[in-house]
């Protein structure tokens, strides 16, 4: 498969709503191609600005990237896919107005996966393992539509935050209450 015929794959798929990809996600979509020919295609595909490299084993169409209003989140998904994975911590409680900041280039995740900070040209996504239940995880959430992730509950987000240790102080205890 050529480079033009890659950008229009690219195309299609981002037309679906799908801009960020895994390494195996490339290996599927680029079936013919052996795993050395691969990686070089992946090489010349991030050197002439088809692709960008957010971290290791995640690639996201640079074409369409600038449309993308979730991107942070759907690299999330990405690095932690068959997890289940919630927006929490500062960028929630950001969210609801619940501490002063707003993250502009972080995003912080709760997840069932396994922890790490990822940096990448968009920003960094740090995720948080936690090992509560499924259940409990889906009772204390929300789903938005045109998220990627579901968003953790303010009360939840406070819980998290606690959990973790850091930065309660940043939280208006106040307003917090009339959640």
């Amino acid at each position: 498969m050529n480079t033009l015929q890659v950008i229009h794959l690219l195309q299609h798929w981002a037309d679906q709503g799908r801009v960020v990809f895994t390494h195996q996600d490339l290996v599927t979509l680029l079936v013919q191609d052996s795993p050395g020919a691969l990686a070089k295609k992946l090489e010349r595909l991030v050197g002439a600005g088809v692709l960008v490299r957010a971290c290791r084993g995640v690639y996201v169409n640079a074409l369409a990237a600038k449309a993308e209003g979730r991107l942070l989140e759907r690299i999330a998904v990405a690095l932690r896919r068959g997890h289940y994975s919630y927006v929490s911590l500062e960028s929630m409680l950001s969210e609801h107005g619940l501490i002063s900041q707003v993250l502009m280039d972080r995003l912080t995740v709760m997840t069932t996966g396994r922890k790490g900070e990822y940096r990448t040209p968009f920003g960094v996504v740090e995720l948080t393992h936690t090992s509560r239940a499924v259940t409990d995880i889906l009772a204390s959430t929300t789903r938005s539509p045109g998220r990627p992730l579901r968003m953790a509950l303010p009360e939840t987000a406070w819980r998290d935050l606690k959990r973790v240790g850091r930065n309660t102080h940043m939280v208006n205890m106040a307003e917090l209450a009339h959640v």
